[in-house]
């Protein structure tokens, strides 16, 4: 599609960022596609299983008919009910993969929007992914609708989902619509404030629908229920509501709307829709109260961040006039344009052709072009302000999570976190004209997905690429394939462990070497401790009296963190522990970098070698489908599995098992879950945390080892 160039700007009241997040398979993609088609985006509905979604734009998303990669685009909706009726508004969406494997997706589209809807499988419930996503939106505090999909689904159960809402999110609702019939009877819904019924019928694409002004005689007497009990959830959030409606004065629908949309920006309720995205049907009373109830920009509090000069907490209004700032949320290479970094305005205005500075790298890149992508395509805008999401084309140094703002007013932002990799596999090129492509490759793919990263192994001379399971590597080693023409060995997926200490433990190093000249001398003491799980490493300078110089005790934290880097008991990296260097002894003539980066490494394994060496490895969350039938086999082997069972609950004819198990004891998982049920059962699993790894295990891995361990003898 050709790039047209247009100023595009809106009042920032106008303006509503979504995102779209869910578990796999509960429709997100289904769900946009109908939103574009809607809001005349698109002329044509996308359809998943023909490959034909404007948002699943990858080969891989179209072959797989899964997302991978969040997809932005901009649609424009005119309400035709509620508070904002007859307005057209600018919205801004991003639909999330659901896989946890592209975890990191979710997590930095959630840090840039103002508001979600949840989308949830009528007959499924809450289940695991939605439980992540949903804590993930808690994280950044982000409003949410949630949409119930899949009515018209055999099995389809409106207030059974309510009920696991409530119980697994702890969410306080507001339900909104009352479905019309259900399964294959499913034909619309009752609006509970404004008592009309949507029902779709005659229109196949769910483009017109008929708006009647009574409800059903067959729902009258619960939609009235229902009603009752929303009007006290709404009323419950605004005192001059509460009074009114506690002396019997039923407020007016437009108060309500009014209070209900204060409730969800503030986070207090959660409003509920229902629909059948497939269907077609539900879909545009969800667009109004993205529109009604979302925040826009300005409903946002002010962004807060700090002044990398004053270290003092600062913040940014959301306004056109305050200096600009804003988050690099992603990057991704265009084959046509090149880098391009997916920017959300917090505050000011960009215009093309000007420079924007780094705050977090302190450097100064030039906004080359900004645009406003719609899936893989684009459309040229001059300039954009507060309150945008825009992809800037011309950065060479900005990465995920990086503060672009004024140079004269300059902020850092939160950065965006993620996950630490639990899985990894061996990759080399398969022809020497490969070996300096895969390199080229490998960079720009781990710019793209903060999750997958690279090491080489200096000991094997191979690379080593890690990432969140074993689907995320499948694709990026096809991605390498297709994009960047590079033909790859792939070894087998291996886990992720890391190697730890238990106990306090100090240990010395040396190193001095007499030649006829010049000589070696590094002489340092390390104190090692152990830290709580997840907090990493941290290096402390306990040198009184200048025992040794400053510009050594860098070279000891140098020569720790790369010895670290490569373990020292299998060979995997060192995690959550303090190293302190506390003492240690310097030559005028013979001390070097190099000698105490060796003094360094010497005294670190022998710390560890006199603390207590612990092994950990990733322990996933697994939640098991199956047919009542196959429960005792399931149960029995994943306890063979090292497993430890959290229970079960009954989901619809299914029961779900729901499980902490090893990652290393789950190779394979799926054709032993297949073969076990006749096919009928299904699993998921996301990673939960890392635990020590039981002592015979590491034994047995200690004596299959070919890593020449610096401490095997322990």
């Amino acid at each position: 599609m050709a790039d047209n160039k247009q100023k595009t700007t809106y009042d920032v009241d106008k303006i509503r960022n979504i995102g779209i997040i869910a578990h796999i398979d509960a429709g997100k993609t289904t769900t946009t596609e109908r939103i574009l088609f809607y809001t005349g985006k698109t002329h044509k509905i996308g359809d998943i299983d023909e490959g034909t979604t404007v948002m699943d734009w990858m080969e891989q998303e179209k072959e797989r008919g899964i997302t991978i990669v969040s997809a932005a685009t901009t649609a424009y909706w005119t309400p035709t009910n509620g508070l904002f009726e007859g307005m057209k508004y600018r919205v801004n969406i991003i639909d999330t993969p659901g896989h946890v494997d592209f975890t990191a997706e979710v997590e930095r589209s959630l840090r840039v929007l103002d508001g979600g809807i949840t989308v949830l499988d009528a007959e499924e419930g809450v289940q695991s992914q939605s439980e992540t996503v949903w804590r993930q939106a808690d994280k950044y505090k982000v409003p949410r609708i949630c949409f119930i999909n899949k009515m018209d689904k055999l099995g389809a159960d409106f207030f059974a989902t309510i009920k696991s809402i409530e119980d697994r999110l702890g969410a306080n609702l507001a339900i909104m619509v009352l479905p019309i019939g259900s399964e294959s009877s499913f034909k619309g819904v009752v609006d509970l404030l404004t008592r009309k019924s949507y029902v779709w019928g005659s229109d196949e694409l769910g483009a017109t629908y008929e708006v009647l002004n009574e409800v059903p005689s067959d729902v009258k007497p619960q939609a009235e229920e229902c009603r009752q009990k929303l009007i006290e959830r709404i009323a419950e959030t605004d005192d001059a509501l509460l009074e009114k409606y506690l002396a019997n004065q039923e407020p007016t629908v437009e108060e309500l709307c009014l209070a209900l949309r204060r409730a969800v920006i503030a986070y207090k309720l959660v409003p509920i829709f229902a629909g059948s995205s497939l269907r077609n049907k539900g879909v545009q009373p969800l667009l109004d109260a993205v529109v009604n109830y979302l925040p826009s920009p300005l409903d946002v509090p002010p962004t807060k961040g700090l002044n990398p000069k004053t270290n003092q907490e600062e913040e940014r209004k959301n306004t056109e006039s305050e200096s600009v700032s804003g988050l690099a949320f992603k990057i991704q290479i265009d084959p046509h344009v090149g880098r391009l970094t997916y920017f959300r305005i917090y505050s000011g205005k960009i215009v093309a052709g000007s420079y924007i500075h780094n705050s977090t790298k302190n450097t100064t890149e030039r906004i080359g072009r900004i645009l406003l992508m719609h899936a893989n395509h684009r459309e040229e805008v001059k300039e954009a302000s507060v309150g945008e999401i825009v992809a800037l084309v011309g950065f060479k140094d900005t990465t995920t999570g990086d503060t672009l703002c004024d140079a004269k007013n300059p902020i850092v932002l939160e950065k965006i976190t993620f996950p630490e990799p639990v899985i990894s596999l061996a990759i080399e090129p398969k022809t020497k004209a490969d070996q300096e492509k895969l390199g080229f490759s490998l960079k720009r793919l781990s710019e793209e997905d903060p999750t997958f990263t690279i090491k080489v192994n200096h000991e094997t001379g191979q690379t080593i690429i890690s990432g969140m399971g074993e689907l995320q590597l499948e694709v990026m080693v096809d991605r390498m394939k297709r994009e960047f023409g590079v033909l790859a060995n792939v070894g087998a997926p291996q886990v992720a462990y890391k190697e730890t200490v238990k106990k306090i433990a100090t240990g010395e190093g040396k190193y001095i070497k007499q030649s006829g000249g010049r000589g070696q001398y590094g002489h340092c003491f390390l104190r090692v401790e152990p830290k709580p799980r997840g907090e990493g490493f941290e290096f402390v300078n306990a040198i009184k009296g200048g025992a040794i110089p400053a510009e050594f005790v860098t070279s000891i934290e140098k020569g720790v963190k790369e010895t670290m880097e490569n373990g020292i008991l299998l060979g995997y990296p060192m995690v959550d522990m303090q190293v302190t260097v506390y003492d240690g002894s310097y030559h005028d003539v013979d001390s070097s970098d190099i000698a105490f980066k060796i003094a360094a490494s010497k005294a670190l394994q022998e710390a560890c070698r006199n603390a207590e060496f612990a092994l950990l490895e990733p322990i996933m969350k697994l939640e098991v489908t199956t047919p009542s039938d196959f429960i005792g086999d399931v149960i029995g082997d994943l306890s063979a599995k090292r497993a430890q069972i959290l229970g079960t609950e009954e989901r619809g004819k299914a029961t779900v098992v729901l499980a902490l198990a090893p990652l290393a004891e789950l190779s394979g998982y799926a054709t032993t879950i297949r073969s076990m049920s006749q096919g009928r059962a299904s699993y998921y699993m996301e990673p939960s945390h890392y635990e020590e790894v039981p002592r015979n295990k590491v034994e047995q891995m200690l004596a299959q080892s070919t890593f020449t361990g610096r401490v095997a003898q322990s």
